[in-house]
């Protein structure tokens, strides 16, 4: 290919600096070049979308080509006062982290150092010198969403809540045109906290009232942290309009309302679940979030070992019989069942779910969802759902004596049944079904067998380091591994992980299975000890044993183990 003329001469350097550098070829430049001149597309924009090169290796080129240092964000921790020397809304129009101050110099991370209106911009509201440095742009912008909050925005929209009336936001919820209601002040609020929260990954957002505020906290990765706090003088509207956006009864503030909303941040597609509780304080309102753009989990995702993965997928290919998932809420039960019937056959088998509510739609499987108001109950659902034919049922919970007779009967008439349950362990399990009336030998006879988990926090792969062990973790290692433990990996807190420690989670799970020798215990009404002891003889692995693998692996901390794991004494 010949060579592109009219090349603006810094376009030219850096492409003579990729070719040089062998990190691209001298025909593919020209191409970009081609590229950037007919569609007006900034050239390191053309590169990167054309797939000849890496974010991190065009940031090292052009860092070279500007002589500024490429900073690995990943690494570095930013001071608070630093952070506040720069709005959030001028960081992020130009995409740029202030980083630290050196003498009377910010230094300023840029995704384009060549910008120098917006250096030039920096400066004169800070009054100081600027020294720019570069990262790639997914680091820089992942920087602003873990440390910038949407504090300053929603202190803006505050001012606009506290001066309309109550009588003035009624209107604004009964107007007809979007418009007018997506201006309304406590609307853009809500905006902005709901946006906080998934910058934050947040899975549930709590607004509890208190005497003095509200008390906003986000739970991430099963946690609760305090995030913002509000004038109490916003509750009623801040209340009434998220009930109103969730189909519920603004008048009604005496007894609990669930509701559902629908969600678009940054392009993402969100399913919010309501739940309001009346309090002392005035009416509490947690927020679930359900992200639909989120690919589901795979089994392999979730955490198993293989071999406890080996052997629940053989329990899985069982064409008939009842599985069950237990634990209490929030360990993870509903997200192994998604999995497990992400990688079953929807061509040959018929699949259906009966579910509180739907959550994730699937294609080839057919969903219901209950409604107690309309009489819809998961035994009703069931009954329906085994006259249309099915190989495979999933019910959402097994909570009372209809459905679990039911789903019992449909085990072991050739259906193949997965459901949770609320229990602690593989042996309360048996129990809970018992106390729900099944008779012992109908449940031997029909159940495959039981995995019960919880979820652990994951340490942070972008801050972690060896770290000490208590006195009370060594002990309990050594008792499950035979082994001390001298040293775990442990996060110190990063801008990644919102100083946690902590970065995503990972499933404990322990898995047992209905053998002949556990049949005869149960029907012959062994207590637990007994069943349980029968278990792990035949190779069941503890949930607290598989989470001290995990420490070993460097997956998790045995802190996090002893929080999470019920312990059988």
């Amino acid at each position: 290919m010949a060579k592109v003329s009219g090349v603006p001469p810094k376009i030219k350097e850096l492409a003579d600096i990729l070719v040089q550098n062998r990190l691209m070829d001298r025909d593919q430049v020209d191409s970009a070049i081609q590229l950037h001149k007919k569609t007006g597309t900034p050239f390191r924009q053309v590169v990167i979308d054309s797939g000849y090169i890496s974010s991190e290796d065009l940031a090292m080129a052009t860092s070279i080509q500007l002589n500024v240092p490429l900073i690995d964000l990943t690494t570095h921790k930013i001071p608070e006062d630093t952070l506040k020397l720069v709005p959030e809304k001028m960081a992020r129009e130009r995409k740029m982290v202030p980083l630290d101050v050196v003498g009377d110099a910010l230094v300023l991370v840029m995704a384009d150092p060549d910008d120098t209106e917006g250096i030039e911009l920096v400066s004169n509201h800070t009054n100081m010198k600027i020294m720019p440095a570069m990262a790639i742009p997914e680091q820089v912008q992942r920087t602003l969403d873990l440390n910038y909050t949407s504090t300053d925005m929603i202190e803006e929209e505050l001012k606009r809540v506290i001066t309309t009336t109550f009588r003035e936001e009624l209107k604004y919820q009964v107007a007809k045109e979007q418009k007018v209601v997506r201006e309304s002040p406590i609307v853009r609020l809500i905006d902005l906290v709901v946006g906080e929260g998934i910058r934050r990954r947040a899975s549930d957002i709590h607004f509890q009232p208190q005497k003095d505020g509200i008390r906003i906290r986000f739970r991430i990765d099963g946690v609760l942290h305090d995030a913002m706090s509000l004038p109490i003088e916003t509750h009623q509207q801040l209340v009434s309009r998220i009930k109103v956006m969730a189909g519920m009864d603004i008048t009604e503030r005496r007894h609990a309302q669930d509701g559902q909303m629908d969600f678009t941040v940054a392009e993402r597609s969100l399913d919010i679940r309501v739940a309001t509780y009346n309090t002392l304080d005035g009416e509490l309102v947690v927020l679930r979030i359900l992200d639909k753009t989120l690919p589901l989990f795979q089994l392999s995702d979730l955490g198993f070992l293989p071999e406890t993965l080996e052997k629940y997928q053989r329990m899985m290919a069982a064409p008939y019989g009842m599985i069950l998932v237990a634990g209490p809420t929030g360990s993870g039960k509903t997200t192994t069942l998604y999995a497990s019937l992400n990688q079953m056959d929807r061509d040959e088998k018929h699949i259906m779910t009966i579910e509180d509510p739907v959550e994730y739609r699937f294609a080839k499987i057919g969903a219901s969802e209950i409604n107690p108001k309309a009489g819809i109950t998961f035994a009703s659902c069931l009954k329906g759902v085994l006259r249309v034919d099915p190989d495979i049922v999933l019910v959402g919970e097994i909570r009372d004596e209809d459905t679990a007779q039911i789903a019992i009967q449909a085990s072991l008439t050739g259906h193949l049944v997965l459901a949770s349950v609320h229990a602690n362990d593989v042996v309360s399990t048996l129990f809970r079904m018992t106390n729900l009336g099944v008779d012992r030998f109908l449940l031997a006879s029909a159940l495959i067998g039981v995995i019960s988990q919880r979820m652990v926090r994951c340490v942070c792969p972008h801050c972690h380091r060896p770290c000490e062990p208590k006195a009370e973790e060594r002990i309990v290692y050594s008792e499950e591994m035979g082994e001390e433990l001298d040293k775990f990996n442990c996060g110190y807190g990063c801008n990644f992980c919102s100083d946690t420690g902590y970065l995503g989670r990972t499933g404990l799970f322990e898995l047992f299975i209905m053998t002949e020798e556990i049949k005869r215990l149960v029907v012959e009404g062994g207590d637990s000890t007994a069943i349980r002891d029968k278990s792990l003889e035949e190779g069941m692995m503890t949930m607290r044993h598989d989470g001290m693998i995990k420490v070993k692996q460097g997956i998790t901390t045995p802190s996090e183990v002893l929080r999470t794991v019920y312990t059988v004494l």
